[in-house]
Order: C-alpha cells, then structure tokens, then sequence
C-alpha cells in the first residue's frame, strides 16, 4: 500500500542523508521524497512509501528514533490536499500547436515555454491525473520529463483554521 508521510525535521547538514541513510539500512524504498524550508530552524518533508502494516510502522518507528526529526505523521488514511508537478517538453511544430493546446485546456496545464520544434507544460495535480496526461501526450513524442515527488497537507477536519 502506498503511504504519505509528511516530517517536520531540523533544518540541518546531513539530515537527509540520515534519513535516506536508515531506509536503504533497512531496504525499504523512497518511491519519492519531497523537501522544502519552512523557516531558517526548520523544513517540511514528503515521502511516498510502498509496503504494508508492519513496513509502515517500523518506518515511522526509525523516523522518530532520528534526533533531527521533530514530527512525523502518516496523512495516508487522514483527509489531506495532496500535489505533484510535472514539466514535460513535447515535440511540437506549429501544426499541432492547436491540438496541444486543447490537452493543456483540458488538463488545466499551462505552456511555460515554446519553441519552433517543441512546447514545454507544467501541470499541478494529483498521480493519476499527472500520469494521464503524460499518457495522453505519449504519441506527440515526448522529449523529457521533470517530475516532483508528492506533497500533502493535512486538511482540518472541523473547517476552522
């Protein structure tokens, strides 16, 4: 089963590592990671992580043994607002322009760059909704591929801040 944990961690030299360090120890894999600074102290991580029950819970287990991190919380089974980015470069001559075009009115993506031979799209959404328009746009030729991992936030559960 797929899991989004979301860390609060000490923003710090070597903390990732130590994190990257005690899943590879244990053979567990970071299907992918996601990390921002929240102020000069601090940073927020996202982790998407395969396995089950027990995976699960020596994760979370190890996580809150490291000194650096500060919280660790499994959003999986909490209503949480989750996103990835992706940019994708297509090949693109201006004949198929329009047709382009329509996918990126219709996934709701934006042209942030074009060329005489290619468009660059930037599309924010949900896994599914990313891997359907790659799909979608495998047959124009896709040229590369930049990909973020998820990220999550909680939602609040009262509808009060």
């Amino acid at each position: 089963m797929r899991h989004i944990i979301n860390l609060e961690v000490e923003n710090s030299a070597g903390v990732l590592a130590r994190i990257a360090g005690l899943f590879s120890a244990r053979g567990f894999n970071i299907e992918s990671l996601s990390v921002g600074k929240m102020d000069s102290d601090t940073a927020h991580m996202t982790l998407v992580v395969r396995g089950d029950d027990w995976i699960i819970e020596q994760v979370n287990k190890q996580l809150n043994k490291l000194v650096d991190v500060i919280h660790v919380s499994d959003v999986t089974e909490t209503h949480y607002v989750g996103r990835e980015l992706v940019l994708v470069k297509v090949y693109c001559p201006p004949s198929k322009r329009p047709d382009i075009s329509q996918l990126v009115n219709i996934f709701r993506a934006k042209v942030v760059d074009i060329s005489n031979r290619s468009m660059t799209l930037e599309l924010t959404g949900s896994e599914p909704k990313i891997n359907a328009f790659l799909d979608t746009l495998q047959p124009f030729g896709v040229q590369a591929i930049a990909r973020t991992g998820a990220i999550a936030m909680v939602r609040d559960s009262n509808g009060k801040n």
